[in-house]
């Protein structure tokens, strides 16, 4: 991804200057800054924005030296990791408050960029990112320039089941823009997206037309689509968008290649705009709502519980996550309750992406390939399929004590009995969990909820869920390993697991005492 380097390096600086606990305090906080400095400018960001992040968290740290005399290491160490936070929070935060499209009113959003920025793929995830919160979304494709963009528009929004308009006839980009929101407009849609041509800052003529299009539509807010990858070249550009369009977002998109992407991150400074969504792969799900302290969270490993929530609330079923929660809360975690939870996971996307909102999990799924992890959930897939109705509802039991229905299922799903177990094994450890959830009077490790069952979160127990992680980093790895290659399997229901969607440890080595699921340990030759 996308400055997952950047992160590395900054974490690496800070951990340092923590861990230096009998050296000179100024010499750790010096040298964590020339380190954290480098690693900025070699990923493009501005050399101005690298200077005033150091010098503000210079000043923090050390305009009075007297007083880290008197403070314990700890409050020293709690002192560094949040000056770097809050100073880097403050880099791609400018403060201004984006439009929010509002339902029962026309909105019309217009789309502007650099050719092969990913203006018009932007376009479609938009519109399906405000279709899934209900609101009712028309495309117009106004790029009459580049040839094939009214095909591509429309082959993603038929893919998506988007509405869309545009010509094949008509060379006038205005009057297709003004043609399609008037079409929508009557047809009392929410959201009415315009994507129009690609164009550079020296191209005067198509930057005419922009501003053209503009006034012919009035658009309710102008996105700007800024390919992370550009460099420091962008920050030029932007500026040049921003005296003609007015832009009034921006979308970052690549957010999931190799590039350095900090040009991108300085584009932000140079134009005062916002950013409100980040492209992190090709598919439409790949879409992300953006704040700054999400997206620091997640540069620096520690994770983003509530863009997980939020991304697992909008790809699950409402019911079937009732269901499952009004089953936790009676002791229960069925099969079918397991196949719910697996599947809403593989919709929300590259399971890379979730595993770095979980604290303390992207550093250790980087070891398993995507391509593995893919294949090994399809296999789970399979094996859910081969069950009967009677076997999903159940708690597990009926094939622990049934062995042949384990060779029977999986014949079925052309996996062995010991994949068939292993899947099993998971949902007994959350059967467990759910248990001990039912004997607690609540969810475990989660002392609050709403009303709708969530769990209320906070920095405390992301913290204490980070800590855990950290400290059992064998016993974590060998969990993922025994799920699979980390396939899903360990994840069930994030919304009603407690923080960081994890199962409790010590619910789990109490399962592994019991007879039964030693029993099939053996078979699995796992010698628990």
């Amino acid at each position: 991804m996308v400055l997952a380097d950047l992160g590395k390096r900054i974490n690496a600086a800070v951990s340092q200057a923590l861990s230096n606990e009998q050296d000179d305090y100024v010499t750790n906080v010096e040298t964590m800054l020339k380190a954290i400095a480098m690693a900025l400018l070699e990923n493009d960001v501005n050399v101005k924005l690298v200077s005033g992040l150091r010098n503000n968290i210079k000043t923090k740290l050390l305009g009075d030296k007297t007083a880290n005399k008197n403070v314990s290491q700890a409050q020293v160490k709690k002192l560094i990791q949040k000056t770097v936070f809050d100073e880097l929070c403050a880099l791609v935060d400018c403060e201004a408050t984006p439009y929010q499209p509002t339902k029962k009113k026309t909105n019309i959003i217009m789309f502007v960029g650099l050719q092969g920025s990913g203006k018009t793929t932007s376009c479609t995830k938009l519109a399906v990112y405000y279709s899934k919160r209900k609101f009712k979304v028309g495309l117009v494709c106004a790029d009459t320039f580049r040839a094939g963009a009214f095909d591509q528009l429309k082959q993603n929004a038929i893919k998506a089941k988007i509405p869309f308009y545009g010509s094949y006839t008509e060379t006038n980009p205005v009057t297709v823009a003004a043609e399609g929101v008037d079409k929508f407009k009557k047809e009392k849609f929410d959201v009415i997206i315009v994507d129009t041509s690609g164009r550079h800052h020296q191209e005067g003529a198509l930057f005419q037309e922009m501003i053209e299009i503009s006034q012919a539509v009035k658009p309710d807010q102008t996105l700007m689509v800024l390919d992370a990858s550009i460099g420091q070249a962008v920050e030029q550009q932007s500026k040049a968008f921003k005296e003609a369009s007015n832009f009034g977002a921006i979308i970052l998109t690549k957010m999931d290649g190799h590039a350095k992407g900090g040009g991108a991150i300085s584009a932000v400074a140079a134009t005062k705009t916002p950013i409100v969504f980040i492209g992190t792969g090709e598919h439409i799900q790949d879409f992300e709502k953006f704040t700054p302290k999400s997206f620091v969270s997640k540069l620096l490993g520690i994770g983003d519980i509530e863009s997980l929530l939020e991304q697992f609330k909008t790809f699950s079923n409402k019911e079937d996550t009732k269901a499952t929660i009004e089953n936790i809360q009676q002791g229960k975690f069925t099969l079918l309750d397991f196949q719910k939870q697996m599947q809403t996971i593989m919709k929300m996307g590259p399971l890379s992406n979730l595993a770095n909102m979980i604290p303390g999990m992207g550093n250790m799924l980087s070891e398993f390939s995507e391509e593995e992890t893919s294949r090994k959930m399809k296999k789970m897939v399979y094996v859910f399929d081969s069950m009967t109705k009677e076997e999903l509802e159940s708690d597990g039991r009926l094939l622990i004590e049934n062995p042949t229905r384990l060779i029977r299922i999986a014949r079925g799903s052309g996996t062995s009995v010991l994949e068939v177990e292993m899947i099993l094994m998971q949902q007994q450890m959350m059967a467990r969990v759910a248990q001990g959830a039912k004997q607690m009077g609540g969810l475990p490790g989660v002392p609050g909820q709403n009303a709708g069952g969530m769990p209320k979160l906070t920095p405390q127990m992301m913290q204490q869920a980070q800590q855990r992680m950290k400290q059992n980093p064998g016993m974590m790895k060998n969990m993922m390993n025994m799920f699979g290659g980390g396939a899903g399997g360990g994840f069930p229901d994030f919304g009603a697991l407690g923080a960081g969607g994890m199962p409790d440890m010590q619910e789990m080595m109490k399962m592994m005492q019991d007879p039964q699921m030693q029993q099939m340990a053996q078979r699995l030759g796992m010698g628990l």
